[in-house]
């Protein structure tokens, strides 16, 4: 006679969550966290007050879909609004310090962010080729696709704008 494997259910929920618990620990997202709490809820809750095995599967499949529209979704909110906006790419390039290390001809040079990386540079409006000089401090105005528009750091400019080819 074989044995009823059903009474070891409650193993296969526990093992189950925490596999979605490890899961969710790799991708921080939230989606397996609330797979495991609706396995915990709904399928070892279940099983631990006596219900059937197709019990089991339905509530916890339940209460996982339940946890995943409608607590994942506060959860997400909550932790994007407490974390600051922080620009990457060409995006925190704009309000940059560099050094001028070509001399502009026409409105366009060279220069070297603080960052380290070296820009083609265009000048801003009015501002023309004598006013900058090789060495000078400047400061990145905007992105203009492959070249920085720049200005003399004493100047005040307020113009925040990225342009992608």
């Amino acid at each position: 006679m074989l044995p009823d494997l059903t009474q070891y259910l409650w193993i296969l929920w526990l093992a189950l969550a925490v596999l979605f618990v490890i899961i969710e620990l790799l991708t921080l997202e939230f989606t397996f966290l609330m797979l495991a709490a609706g396995t915990l809820i709904g399928g070892l809750g279940t099983n631990l007050l006596g219900g059937p095995w197709w019990l089991q599967i339905g509530l916890a499949a339940v209460a996982s879909a339940l946890l995943l529209f409608t607590i994942r979704p506060l959860l997400l909110r909550a932790l994007r609004r407490s974390s600051p906006v922080v620009l990457t790419n060409v995006d925190a390039l704009v309000g940059m310090p560099a050094r001028v290390t070509r001399a502009f001809l026409q409105g366009a040079g060279e220069v070297k962010l603080d960052n380290g990386e070296t820009w083609s540079a265009r000048l801003t409006a009015g501002v023309t080729d004598g006013e900058v000089t090789v060495g000078e401090t400047v400061t990145v105005v905007a992105v203009r696709g492959a070249a920085v528009e720049i200005a003399p750091a004493s100047s005040p400019t307020t113009e925040r704008t990225v342009e992608h080819d």
